[in-house]
């Protein structure tokens, strides 16, 4: 009896077993779009994250090839998510966390909390070398933004340009674990809007200070922002460069 329904078992996952590293160089061959969605994040990369305070798996850009079978040469476009403003889940280094009224603000504005445990996210101001660190390490060549629309109505908006490690200015994310949990963000104070942006769909309809917030965090960053998320809705986005090719 195990025999014989070990068999019918078997016959009824064969349909779903594929070579897919196959079937997607196959679609690549043919000319398809084939897109691959990265889970976690840089920082959370067991080996370029915040060790130990990091996932088991590779969530960076290079996890995609070990883990579908495609070569790296056949990756075109690797797009990086951003939020205007830094969250993080769980321990580990966060220069730019913001504690007491601030930070419940933050969390609060942006409904930053687990998506099915409703647990609480840490929230904190923007943080340029992460974002220069996650660029190089991923290879991003667009970075879409989200959130945008969370930051109206604050009257100026820091963002972490550097950090201070034991009195020396560090521009990148400090090498060693110890220095960049003692780090203190250096901040740059942008200008804030009032402007409701949930209706924006062009770049330059966006208040002159929240255009600006975003050219500085483009320069910054290392990588072109080609999409802008300005509100929940799916249609809440202001496109500047296409991301796929049509």
């Amino acid at each position: 009896m195990r025999t014989s329904f070990g068999k019918r078992y078997a016959e009824r996952l064969r349909p779903m077993v594929a070579d897919t590293a196959l079937l997607l160089n196959k679609a690549l061959d043919a000319g398809k779009t084939v897109v691959f969605e990265g889970g976690q994040a840089t920082m959370l990369d067991v080996d370029h994250g915040t060790y130990p305070f990091v996932t088991s798996s590779s969530s960076t850009s290079g996890g995609a090839a070990t883990g579908s079978g495609v070569a790296p040469n056949r990756f075109d476009r690797i797009i990086g998510i951003v939020k205007a403003y830094t969250t993080r889940v769980g321990a580990g280094p966060f220069p730019t966390e913001l504690h007491g009224e601030e930070g419940d603000w933050l969390r609060a504005r942006g409904f930053e909390f687990g998506t099915t445990t409703g647990r609480p996210r840490r929230t904190g101001w923007y943080d340029a070398p992460i974002a220069r660190y996650s660029a190089r390490i991923n290879g991003v060549t667009d970075y879409v933004m989200t959130k945008l629309d969370v930051l109206s109505g604050l009257e100026q908006i820091p963002v972490c340009v550097a950090y201070d490690v034991d009195g020396v200015r560090v521009e990148e994310v400090p090498v060693s674990q110890t220095d960049f949990h003692h780090a203190v963000p250096i901040y740059e104070n942008f200008p804030g809007w009032t402007e409701d942006l949930t209706a924006v769909r062009k770049f330059d309809d966006l208040p002159k200070n929240a255009r600006d917030y975003v050219l500085a965090i483009e320069a910054m960053s290392g990588c072109r922002i080609s999409a802008i998320g300005v509100g929940p809705d799916r249609e809440a986005i202001i496109v500047r460069h296409d991301l796929i090719d049509s």
